[in-house]
C-alpha cells in the first residue's frame, strides 16, 4: 500500500535510472512546496528508487556527470548507491519506468505479472500527455489519496497503450562515457516525464 512506489531501471544504475529517481523525488518536493506542504513528507507520498539490470556497479556512487545534472536541477545525490535489480523490488513497485525497451523486456521476463505497470520512461510520458487526468480519483496530499490516484493513473496509461509496443524514440540514450552535453539532453528527456507525473499525482 502507500506510499506510491516508482522503480526506475537502467543497465548499470549509475546514470539514467538514478537521475530519474532523484529528479522525480525533486519534482514531488516542488509540488508539495507549491501546495504549502512540508517537502520532508515527500517520501511518505511517493517513494522513488532505482536499480540496474546488471550488478557491475553495485555499491558505487552516481556517475559524476549524472550527479551534476541532479544537483544542477535542485536535487540531491546524498546516500545513493547503485543496486542490481531484484524481483522483490519489481513486486513492490506500483510503477516501473525503464530507460529502454530492452530493459522493459528484462523486467517483464523476470516478473510477467508486472507487464501492465512497466513502461519505457519516454513511452509513459508520451501516453501521459494524452490522458484526461480529470477522470482519475481526486487529488490530495495524503498517502492514501496519492496512492489511489497513482494506481489509477498507471491503469489508465496501460489502457491507453492498448497493447502497442514502445517506440524507438521512447528510449533514453545511454550517456555513460559521453560528455556533459549528452547528460544534459538525457536529463531534459527524463524531466519531460517525471515532472508531469509529479504534477498529475499531486496537482
Amino acid at each position: 500500500m502507500p506510499p506510491f512506489t516508482v522503480l526506475h531501471v537502467c543497465m548499470g544504475n549509475i546514470c539514467r535510472s538514478p537521475m530519474a529517481e532523484r529528479m522525480l523525488a525533486r519534482a514531488v518536493q516542488e509540488r508539495l512546496v507549491t501546495a504549502d506542504v512540508d517537502p520532508v513528507r515527500a517520501d511518505e507520498l511517493v517513494h522513488s528508487h532505482s536499480a540496474g539490470t546488471g550488478g557491475w556497479h553495485a555499491g558505487e556512487e552516481m556517475n559524476p556527470p549524472a550527479a551534476r545534472q541532479v544537483v544542477a536541477r535542485g536535487g540531491s545525490v546524498d546516500g545513493f548507491a547503485a543496486r542490481k535489480l531484484r524481483s522483490d523490488q519489481i513486486d513492490a513497485a506500483d510503477l516501473v519506468l525503464t530507460a529502454t525497451s530492452d530493459q522493459q523486456e528484462y523486467v517483464v521476463a523476470l516478473r510477467p505479472d508486472a507487464a501492465s505497470r512497466t513502461f519505457v520512461l519516454g513511452e509513459f510520458g508520451r501516453l501521459l500527455g494524452a490522458l484526461d487526468a480529470a477522470a482519475l480519483p481526486p487529488t490530495g496530499v495524503t498517502p492514501d489519496a496519492v496512492y489511489a490516484r497513482g494506481t489509477a493513473l498507471v491503469e489508465a496509461v496501460h489502457a491507453a497503450r492498448d497493447g502497442a509496443s514502445a517506440l524507438r524514440t521512447d528510449d533514453l540514450d545511454d550517456p555513460w562515457g559521453r560528455g556533459d552535453q549528452c547528460f544534459d539532453r538525457v536529463a531534459d528527456e527524463i524531466e519531460e516525464t517525471v515532472r508531469p507525473l509529479a504534477a498529475v499525482l499531486l496537482s
